[in-house]
């Protein structure tokens, strides 16, 4: 087998190939496919609960001064609220330098309000602050894990880990057997990983077999923006930022390839969460800062979501024939700071938050979310790619601005000097697993 195949990053380019060539060719075969997909983010998914509250608590113990866990979360969040401000100005700005969607003409009377009827049965989960912020809090820490919801794991963590870490010498050995769980889970994932592959192929091959291989042409206009919105996004704005942190973007991307080509190919950044955490320490950063900034991360700081929100409501506003007054746009730049947190988690996160969107602005008919339906699995590959860039290089950032970053080890990384694929992450992980001395490309920062 050829030394390329033989790499993760390798078999994932062949499996999205192959899924293309069978999802042109055999389209029903390819739409039975769609299993592969769908098993392989849930078996990822059912690991990552766990997986955070280890991490977490880890960090948070290991930090040992809680003051500087607290400094770490706020200013996360503070970077978090400024880069999707940002984020959500430009879907803005480019809906009305492009306007993909004047022109259409498109009478809401005759759109069909049953193809939206089970996403807008879910606003009020992402409109109700009050809701919202109760929902954070989980009815039982059992409950908040059989769920799967990261925010409420978040919480029974960050508490769990304080009040180990007040316990001092004698929560020793409870924090040990965590580290231990948290391993043999680590080692769960690098089985699991192994099947991406598969998941592609599955993903890949039930889109073009759906869809067509075509499918790009209907409302291309607007995937067309959205995808360049999102390049600008990722080079000019975070690109900046990381630079003025003192890194490359490009670089950072050509480290995380592997694990960006798996969330192109499956439309969920959920999928690699873990080995991008564990990618992320690889690289010279604290792991409690990467067990905080990541998690939060996930339903706080949606680059690319927030960019869509904007841009996807002025498109339907101009498609329809709506005519907006500045009173309305700064409804929809105030709402969509408030809803595109409340996106992850939520069964077709993105219709259900565009749809709690328009209802808060009345101009705009709601029915309106038709007409993206059939382009919203081609809109989610560049979601998911913007909002794990974006969420990286937030930790790369707020480590920088803490000092919670091995800049020489981080600089030696990004430039190839040391191997830090996916595969020698993961066999790191089994050899601190196992007792060995862990693979000197690989190491962890305290």
């Amino acid at each position: 087998m050829p030394r390329f195949l033989r790499s993760l990053f390798g078999q994932v380019v062949a499996a999205l190939i192959l899924g293309v060539m069978v999802g042109i060719v055999w389209p029903d075969f390819a739409v039975a496919l769609k299993p592969l997909g769908d098993g392989f983010i849930k078996l990822i998914k059912m690991a990552i609960a766990p997986l955070v509250f280890g991490v977490v608590v880890h960090g948070i113990v290991g930090a040992g001064d809680l003051r500087k866990v607290g400094r770490v979360g706020l200013k996360a969040l503070i970077y978090f609220e400024a880069v999707t401000t940002m984020a959500l100005v430009l879907g803005l700005a480019l809906a009305y330098v492009v306007r993909p969607g004047e022109g259409m003409g498109i009478d809401p009377a005759t759109l069909d309000a049953k193809a939206i009827a089970g996403y807008t049965a879910n606003v009020d989960q992402v409109t109700n602050t009050t809701g919202f912020l109760l929902k954070l809090i989980p009815t039982t820490i059992f409950d908040a894990f059989a769920r799967g919801d990261i925010l409420q794991v978040l919480i029974i963590a960050v508490l769990f880990g304080a009040g180990l870490s007040l316990l001092g010498e004698s929560g020793r050995p409870l924090a040990a057997s965590i580290d231990r769980v948290t391993a043999v889970l680590f080692k769960v994932i690098g089985l699991i990983v192994r099947l991406a592959p598969l998941g592609v192929l599955g993903a890949v091959a039930f889109t073009v077999g759906r869809y067509g291989a075509g499918s790009l042409l209907q409302l291309g206009k607007l995937v067309a923006v959205f995808y360049v919105g999102v390049a600008l996004f990722v080079v000019v704005v975070l690109g900046g930022i990381l630079r003025l942190a003192g890194f490359s973007l490009f670089k950072l991307l050509a480290y995380l390839r592997e694990e960006l080509l798996v969330v192109a190919g499956t439309a969920s950044s959920d999928s690699v969460l873990p080995q991008v955490m564990r990618k992320l320490e690889a690289l010279g950063i604290r792991d409690s800062t990467v067990g905080l900034v990541i998690p939060t991360g996930y339903s706080f700081n949606l680059d690319a979501f927030s960019l869509y929100l904007t841009l996807a409501t002025v498109f339907i506003a101009q498609a329809t024939g709506t005519a907006l007054s500045i009173h309305d746009l700064a409804l929809i730049l105030g709402i969509s700071l408030l809803t595109s947190k409340g996106a992850h988690g939520v069964p077709g996160s993105a219709i259900v938050v565009l749809a709690a969107t328009l209802s808060a602005v009345p101009a705009i008919p709601v029915i309106g979310l038709v007409l993206v339906l059939s382009v919203d699995w081609f809109i989610g590959i560049a979601r998911a790619l913007g909002n794990l860039v974006g969420n990286c290089v937030a930790t790369v950032v707020v480590a920088a601005w803490e000092g919670d970053i091995d800049r020489e080890r981080a600089r030696r990384v990004l430039d190839g000097e040391v191997p830090a694929s996916t595969d020698a992450v993961l066999a790191s992980v089994d050899q601190a697993a196992a007792g060995q001395p862990a693979a000197p490309a690989i190491p962890r920062m305290h």
